[in-house]
């Protein structure tokens, strides 16, 4: 079968996609664009209370109240719905499914191809109707996807109060921190965030890399400040690049600074063609061969950091398996469950089974009629799964695993539920 995977710094817009022609094809095969069916009558989101709490139950939580608030959110969000998917195995049981409410982004950041600012942003009737079919289905986790979700910080709140405070949802909040200014932490953490995945990849700000530390610094600040207040965790997400990679040793040491955790990414270039994305070529950000020892050392660095306790989400395994990705492909099955334990749902109200799938015109059905077929997936991940390593769907896949999760439960009890101590080694 003929491919278009090219190793990252060799990638044109001549093939501007990594997965298998056949596959691609399959993916993105000019066909009429999926609708949700109409409502009969348009929901809207409820208006926000805030504050929800008296004026004297504003104090900082004690250690162990966040620790007992951390501990019976992990058992309803995460642990049972866990257990009722295991049980229900033939049916959709998203563990972790993505609300994309915009695909529109303030930065440009030159590796990311996710975000399409002539997209509109999510209507109030589809991010209700999606919560609703979500929380039918047994998930109990909703991670808030972008672009840049907090362009329209009103709009999040409703969300998040919505799914936290009105339906025990997890929400889960990446934002590259450049909107997220006092005023909208303390709305979003009063509402019932559970967590904050703060996107940086550099200290200081480069044009290439605009997702930085610095210029965000004094909302940082005030978001770790904030934790013991409102109860919610913050992690670093911080994506490795030929350009950062000293960046990312001082990311790390800044959140052990702040006793906070930090997950990983590897590079990578569009899996199927994206027509909006305007950095295919002479991409700087692109990792090359002559990178491959500088990220194999960086990697190794990561893995000995994680062994002395810092705190990161990634397993020790997915880390070693980026080597093998950079190189061009991913040597061992990872155990994707894209379309089985995680979706993602696109601002239209349309399903796909993956990031990079946004693009995709295949019909995975829509919010309320999904059409994910078990067996269209295995056969698409034969090819899609060596040229991918989400660290969202890895993590997912590693750690359905019964003794994982009872390992990793004690872990956290033994740690007081403080956000991630670890990852599911």
């Amino acid at each position: 079968m003929a491919q278009h995977h090219q190793t990252q710094d060799t990638f044109t817009s001549t093939s501007p996609f990594r997965v298998d022609v056949e596959l691609h094809e399959l993916l993105v095969e000019p066909r009429t664009r999926l609708t949700v069916e109409p409502a009969a009558a348009n929901q809207r989101l409820p208006d926000p209370i805030f504050p929800q709490r008296p004026n004297g139950d504003g104090e900082e939580l004690s250690e162990s109240k966040y620790q007992n608030l951390n501990a019976i959110r992990a058992a309803l969000t995460w642990a049972i719905p866990y257990v009722k998917s295991r049980w229900h195995r033939s049916e959709l049981r998203p563990i972790i499914p993505y609300l994309f409410t915009d695909y529109k982004c303030n930065l440009d950041c030159h590796y990311c191809w996710s975000f399409n600012n002539k997209v509109k942003g999510m209507t109030e009737d589809t991010a209700r109707r999606s919560i609703n079919w979500l929380h039918s289905i047994g998930s109990r986790v909703l991670a808030l996807m972008g672009g840049e979700p907090l362009l329209r910080p009103d709009f999040i709140h409703k969300v998040v109060y919505y799914a936290a405070a009105k339906k025990g949802f997890f929400v889960y909040l990446p934002t590259n921190g450049r909107l997220m200014k006092p005023p909208v932490i303390d709305r979003l953490g009063d509402a019932g965030l559970a967590t904050v995945n703060l996107a940086v990849d550099s200290v200081e700000e480069r044009p290439q890399l605009p997702k930085a530390f610095n210029p965000i610094r004094p909302y940082f600040d005030h978001l770790v400040k904030r934790q013991r207040r409102y109860g919610y965790s913050v992690m670093f997400n911080i994506n490795i690049t030929h350009i950062n990679m000293d960046d990312v040793k001082q990311l790390t040491e800044i959140a052990r600074d702040n006793g906070i955790a930090t997950d990983y990414h590897i590079n990578e270039a569009p899996m199927i063609e994206q027509s909006h994305f305007k950095h295919y070529d002479d991409n700087s950000t692109y990792l090359r061969p002559e990178d491959y020892g500088k990220v194999d050392d960086l990697l190794d660095y990561l893995i000995d950091k994680q062994r002395q306790g810092y705190k990161m989400v990634n397993p020790v395994q997915h880390l070693k398996d980026m080597k093998d990705l950079m190189r061009g492909e991913v040597k061992k099955d990872w155990n994707c469950r894209a379309g089985q334990n995680s979706l993602i749902i696109r601002t239209d109200g349309t399903l796909a089974p993956c990031f990079p799938m946004y693009s995709a015109t295949y019909d995975w059905g829509t919010v309320g009629n999904h059409k994910f077929d078990v067996k269209q997936l295995d056969e698409m991940k034969k090819s899609c799964m060596k040229h991918c390593l989400s660290t969202c769907n890895y993590i997912l896949g590693y750690c359905y695993d019964n003794m994982r999760v009872v390992k990793w439960g004690v872990k956290q009890a033994l740690h007081g539920f403080r956000g991630a101590t670890g990852s599911f080694d």
